[in-house]
């Protein structure tokens, strides 16, 4: 052993001076010129930034169960049953989305009945057997992504991983040649896909052609998912997988509202039903939530007699789940001519209106904006207060590391009638503010507490803080102010705020 050491350590004394300066390990840490925080972990996927942006997006339950009256079909209807009264028109689906303020859709074109909405070449259950021409020349993924293109808007589909049509569901078969050969096709209707929906994954009770039994499978491994992502990914590359993809959680309810204290971190083994709303702290990786609500009083699909939500109950959604940190896909049902009912569409303008009356006129923009503590600045990036106004989503306020409290002061010259603030955090580096509260001055001495009856925990992506308490009556008269006032009063790490609005 001793001869062995000395002939190892002769060796390194033979080695080049360049050579064994090589093998050295580098003891300096990596530069940091901009000075920019440290994220705290878990951070979100680039592709899950720019879902999250999208904020709020329709839902489009259309198909066999426009026909038949059901929610969730067996499987055994007879393809003809599909029969549109006139052309189903995506494109007017989506122009009534765009004036209600939202940013794009996702449509469903195959629902657990296995009934495919495009000439798929995995099923006969699809619209070439449909019952009249117009059924027959349907193709929705086709027409919706086009008409979405078009628009500017973002899309993305819906389609059942459950299928109670298939006579190979539940078989390894089904995985390799009906599902994620449908997926694949719908990936080949556009690469610029923001979301793909997978829903009802457990099974359950079905028709099965003809087998008439009950099949459960265990969704963790049976659908093949990191195979179905990465296929996917390598077209969509923008694609978030809702569900069983495993890349945005379910909000946890179908009512239109988002936890008060909600968290994009999560754990694997989180229940939806009881923590969805929420997520966790310090959960080991990024799942943020999406909340699915319907813009009318019956099912997701459309029923004769139905009638719409009022555009100030859909306002109200809008504040529980976007202004929660969470995005909101509102479902508008199109009825059996495949065009949304006029009802629906004026409620949907309405709420539209209400967005841009009461979220668009932003005072902070004209504010002086005042810091506790400004972050050191780096080469070519700065963390001065005015980058929560400059309406730069890539530059953001920052104090130094270990301060995780701070005070954000906005004032004006003349009075104004306020209502709501507005909170984002830069989510890039990780959500980290846990608490805070807003004030508000008449005379810039005296500051009174504003949304005491709310809880000023969590920022995250977004946060809409109604003053007065209330996200069902939250107009009301305001309230007027000179000067606004909020505190960070404890976060993970130095806060990073990228926007400050107050409306």
């Amino acid at each position: 052993m001793k001869k062995l050491f000395t002939s190892l350590l002769v060796l390194g004394m033979m080695v080049p001076f360049g050579a064994s300066a090589q093998l050295q390990l580098k003891a300096e840490a990596p530069a940091n010129p901009d000075n920019e925080p440290v994220p705290v972990h878990p951070v979100p996927h680039p592709r899950q930034l720019k879902w999250q942006e999208t904020e709020f997006y329709a839902f489009y339950h259309y198909g066999m169960n426009t026909y038949t009256g059901e929610e969730w079909g067996m499987g055994n209807e007879d393809p003809k049953r599909f029969a549109p009264t006139a052309a189903p028109n995506p494109r007017q689906w989506l122009e009534v989305a765009k004036e209600a303020g939202m940013r794009g859709g996702i449509a469903v074109v195959k629902h657990h009945d296995g009934f495919c909405q495009w000439p798929t070449e995995t099923t006969d259950h699809n619209v070439t057997k449909s019952g009249n021409d117009f059924g027959r020349n349907t193709n929705i993924p086709r027409d919706f992504a086009k008409a979405a293109q078009e628009l500017d808007m973002k899309y993305g589909f819906y389609i059942s991983p459950w299928d109670r049509n298939s006579v190979h569901y539940g078989t390894d078969k089904y995985v390799k040649d009906v599902f994620l050969r449908q997926c694949a096709e719908l990936a080949q209707y556009g690469t610029d896909q923001f979301e793909m929906w997978f829903d009802g994954a457990n099974g359950g009770n079905g028709y099965y052609g003809g087998r008439n039994t009950t099949i459960s499978v265990d969704r963790a491994t049976y659908y093949d998912v990191p195979n179905l992502r990465d296929s996917i990914h390598k077209v969509c590359p923008d694609c978030v997988m809702w569900g069983v993809g495993g890349e945005a959680r379910w909000i946890g309810n179908e009512a239109g509202w988002a936890g008060q204290t909600n968290w994009s971190p999560e754990n694997r083994d989180y229940a939806p039903e009881s923590n969805g709303m929420y997520g966790t702290e310090n959960g080991w990786f990024w799942l943020p939530g999406e909340s699915d609500a319907k813009a009318t009083n019956r099912g997701w699909f459309y029923h004769d007699g139905e009638s719409p939500l009022t555009p100030e109950r859909l306002f109200q959604m809008y504040l529980e789940t976007v202004g929660r940190n969470s995005t909101l896909i509102l479902n508008i049902p199109p009825n059996k001519a495949g065009v949304l009912p006029d009802a629906s569409v004026n409620s949907l303008k309405g709420m539209g209106n209400l967005i841009r009356e009461r979220l668009t006129n932003d005072f902070a923009k004209s504010a002086k904006v005042e810091v506790s503590e400004t972050r050191n600045a780096g080469a070519a990036r700065n963390y001065e207060a005015n980058n929560m106004i400059d309406g730069n989503k890539d530059t953001y306020w920052a104090t130094n590391d270990g301060t995780t409290e701070a005070v954000i002061t906005l004032t004006w010259d003349e009075a104004k009638i306020i209502r709501y603030v507005e909170l984002m955090e830069y989510i890039a580096k990780g959500q980290r503010v846990k608490k805070f509260t807003v004030e508000t001055t008449q005379d810039g001495v005296n500051w009174t507490r504003r949304a005491t009856g709310v809880e000023t925990t969590t920022v995250g992506y977004k946060r809409i803080i109604p003053l007065n308490s209330s996200t069902a009556n939250s107009y009301g008269d305001g309230f007027e102010v000179m000067g606004v006032r909020i505190k960070i009063e404890d976060s993970k790490a130095c806060p990073l705020i990228s926007k400050v609005s107050v409306y």
